[in-house]
Formats: structure tokens, sequence, C-alpha cells
């Protein structure tokens, strides 16, 4: 297996480089994506299908901005419905576990604001697409979740899906890498660095350069074993978290730290004494590379960095509002919940309203404030589902350690960035997984009867 991973991380070092160097290859990428994990799916024996469900699903997220940045596949929101593509195939051949129950109501509580939008949104706006790229992120979640909830994996098959998100990671790594060599040539300033981001959103860039962050980290503490492999994901570890932070994005570095964190805590409160001692060590080790990396990202930045964490400008001015706006955004659309709180109003319409009453065209960065501002009280049931229902799956089934980690990645992210990329909903719906250690795990009873 070890083997095999450096061959297919070598290969998508060259995927990115190759992307890079010709942008219309992207588009072979994509359509290569589909078709290879098509394959994979019809081709596996039964047990296994699940499991190379999961596994594309993982791999299109990973690979989602790096699609999007060089504008590859048929649309924006694409990887999204390939997400909701392959789940509905693991619905198709698993079903769902009767548990997971509430997700379908999730799923219908978005119903109800649709028919408010299309009785209210402007003509001249495209109603399909204003409503299908507000629901594409929540649909991708409840469809996902579904699937997902209470899945079989063993703690190999739970690497290999780690191992599937991160590839294409080290793609879009190599590509930002690649568009900014010199970071410094581009930090003259204490806001989001689009040339350092790769040219493309330093919000969605941070949030996946923070997931790789994380997921190399947990490579090093929990599925590596050899010297050279940990060593080689401490590398990686320090590239992706420097890489994400001279975005000066500070979501996606936070909400990295936050799941860091959470998945030590985890991992050390289960271990024994000789594993404990071990784990501390570790800890040192890789606290050294946080420091090293945030001297390395403030001499790259000529300083940047350090005002940008202080909330200051160039000059070392304290900024008014350490939300850059969002908290502006959220308290407007908290106010069309007050003044419509049933039906909400109207899927899409928060950035349409917004539009009217300030005169800036500005899409929400907080799925919280979204969901209850156009869903209203069915919004509200809907948000309580997806925030209660993994911790009363947590009571029972304490076997994924990544749980935390997994589930504050979800709320943390929806919260600066709302649900622009699949990357929260599928990280939430890994969540509801459950660790065993057979050889063949992925089996469930079904819900869904074939005919």
């Amino acid at each position: 297996m070890q083997n095999n991973y450096l061959k297919l991380l070598g290969i998508h070092i060259l995927i990115g480089a190759l992307i890079y160097l010709l942008r219309p290859l992207g588009n072979f990428y994509f359509y290569g994506i589909f078709i290879y994990f098509l394959i994979r799916i019809i081709s596996a024996k039964r047990q296994l299908k699940t499991f190379e469900i999961v596994r594309a699903c993982a791999y299109v997220l990973g690979a989602e901005v790096i699609l999007r940045m060089t504008n590859s596949g048929p649309f924006y929101e694409a990887s999204k419905y390939m997400v909701i593509v392959f789940s509905v195939f693991g619905l198709f051949y698993n079903g769902f576990n009767k548990k997971a129950t509430p997700y379908l109501l999730y799923i219908c509580l978005m119903i109800p604001s649709i028919y408010v939008s299309l009785y209210l949104l402007e003509v001249d706006q495209n109603i399909r697409k204003a409503i299908a790229f507000n629901l594409s992120g929540p649909v991708t979640l409840g469809v996902s979740a579904l699937f997902c909830f209470g899945l079989k994996v063993s703690r190999k098959q739970l690497e290999s899906i780690v191992n599937f998100i991160l590839f294409p990671l080290v793609s879009t790594l190599v590509y930002v890498f690649m568009y900014n060599p010199d970071v410094s040539a581009v930090s003259t300033g204490t806001g989001s660095n689009f040339a350092a981001s790769g040219g493309f959103g330093p919000n969605q860039m941070a949030t996946v350069l923070g997931l790789g962050f994380f997921l190399m980290t947990v490579r090093f503490f929990y599925f590596s074993k050899s010297k050279i492999f940990r060593y080689l994901d401490l590398i990686f570890v320090l590239l992706f978290a420097f890489r994400a932070i001279v975005t000066f994005s500070r979501g996606g570095v936070f909400t990295a730290i936050f799941m860091i964190v959470a998945f030590i805590f985890i991992l050390y409160k289960v271990m024994d004494k000789r594993n404990k001692s071990k784990m501390r060590l570790s800890i040192i080790l890789f606290l050294i590379i946080g420091i090293v990396t945030w001297g390395i990202s403030a001499s790259q930045t000529n300083g940047m960095i350090e005002k940008r964490y202080a909330n200051e400008n160039a000059a070392g001015q304290e900024k008014n509002d350490v939300t850059t706006g969002r908290g502006s955004l959220f308290l407007l659309e908290f106010e069309e919940f007050r003044n419509n709180p049933f039906f909400g109003i109207g899927v899409g319409r928060a950035k349409e309203i917004r539009f009217q009453k300030t005169g800036i065209h500005a899409a929400s960065h907080n799925e919280v404030s979204r969901i209850i501002a156009e869903h209203g009280m069915f919004g509200v049931f809907a948000f309580l589902i997806l925030l209660l229902a993994p911790l009363f799956f947590r009571i029972g089934n304490r076997s994924n350690v990544l749980f935390y980690s997994f589930y504050l990645f979800w709320l943390l992210t929806i919260n600066h960035s709302a649900m622009r990329i699949a990357a929260p909903a599928f990280i939430y719906a890994l969540s509801l997984l459950h660790i065993v250690d057979e050889k063949n795990p992925l089996h469930r009873k079904q819900v869904i009867e074939k005919r």
C-alpha cells in the first residue's frame, strides 16, 4: 500500500503541473475522474461497491477547487452534482440506515422555500440557476449523509479515503506553487491575496489547503508507520499550512487548527501509556514544524501576515471589523428572518434583497444565517437536524477517531465560507462512518428493498 501511495502521490504532483502548464487538460481531468470511478464502481465486487463510491466522492471533493480554478467541467457546480450522483449510486446499491431518516426530513424541509422563490424572484433573474446554486450544497450534504450514515469501513479503508482526498489536494498545492512561487512579490497588503491563492478565491483555497494541512497531520499521527513516510507527511504539513496561511484568508487556517486540536485530544485519550509517550514526542516535533511554518510565512509576506492575524492594515492600524464584513451580512440575513419567520424569503433571494437595500452584490458567507433567512422556521428545523443528528449518532458509536474533527470542519466552514464547495457537505457525511476491524465491513441491512 505504501508503494502505491508514493506512486499516486507522484502522479498527482504531475497532474498539478500539467494542468498549470496546459489548462485545457483540466476538462480531460474532470471527465476522466467521472469515467474512472464509474468503471471502478461498476466492476467492483458487491461488498466493495460502496467503498469505491465513498472514495469516488472523497476524490471529487479534493479535486473540486483545482477544477473550478481552471474552469474545468460543464458548469461551476459540477463537482457537487458528481458527489450527488455517486451518493445516489451508493443508496441504490446499499440502501440507507433507517436511523438516517432525519436527513430525508432535512431535504424535504428545503422544498417550501422553492415555491416562495418561484413566486418572488425577479423576472430578469435566471430562477433555475439561482435555486440550483443555493440548494446544490444542502442537497449534496443531505444525500451523502443518507448514504454514509452508519456505513462500516475498516481503519485501512479509512486511510484510503483520506488519501483519496489528499491526492487531488496535492495537485492543487502544486498548481498554486507554480502559479505564484514567490509570495513576497505579491504581499503588499493585509487583504485576502488572490495571487497567492493561485488566482482563485482565497476563501475557498484556504479551506481546501487547510483541509490538506489537517489530513496530512492525521497521516503523521495516525496512519503512517515508517519514519520516511512520517517525515514526508511533515513536509506536506509545512507546505499545505504555508500556502493556506499566505492566502490571507484566516477561516480555513483556524478551522484546520481546531480540527487538529480535536483530533490529537481524542487520539491521545484512547492511547495506552507507552503510545502516549511516543505521541508527546510527535507533538513536540509537530509544534516545531508549526513554528517554522509561521516564521517562513511571516518572512515571505514581508510581515504582512502578522498584521493580518492581529487585525491590522498594512500601516499597522487596527481594523474596525474583524469579520471583514461577514458580521454585517449575518445581521442583514437575520433581519430578513425576523421579517419572514415562517417560510423565509425564498431560496436565492438573500443576495437579491441585499442588493436592493445596499446596492452591494455579495453572496452570504454564513450558511446558518442564509438557511434561516431563506427557509424561515423550516430552515431552523433543518439546521437543528444537521447540528444534533451527528451528536446523537456519536453517543451510540464512538468508533471514528476523526468524528469531532470532521464535524468541526463542517460547522466552522459553513460559518466563514457557507457551502460554496462540496467539502463541508461530504466531510460532514464522513463523520457518520462506523469504523470496524472486519475484513469485508461494507455491509448493512438495507431498508430499501431491491425489486
